[in-house]
């Protein structure tokens, strides 16, 4: 990503920033604070779908079933060495 551009800066100059957003994010600053991100069309669209998919739920929420499921469920083999990370001190 480019640095970020003030807010007046943006406004002022557009057209750079809106060409410059179509190679890479343009973070917009307000009194030293990222306030946004410009970007292409399809980058944000392929943003809404990651977040249209991503659902999260707390286990209290599901029926007893799936509940039961969820607790019997084990890690694939495969990554068994990451158990040795939380055994660590």
């Amino acid at each position: 990503m480019s640095e970020s551009v003030p807010a007046s800066e943006f406004t002022r100059n557009f057209g750079r920033y809106r060409m410059l957003a179509q190679r890479e994010a343009v973070a917009v600053t307000s009194h030293g604070q990222v306030t946004g991100y410009f970007v292409r069309p399809d980058e944000y669209e392929e943003f809404l779908r990651f977040k249209a998919r991503r659902r999260a739920f707390a286990t209290e929420d599901l029926c007893d079933e799936a509940a039961e499921a969820v607790s019997r469920s084990q890690m694939d083999a495969r990554h068994r060495h990451l158990d040795d990370l939380l055994d660590r001190d």
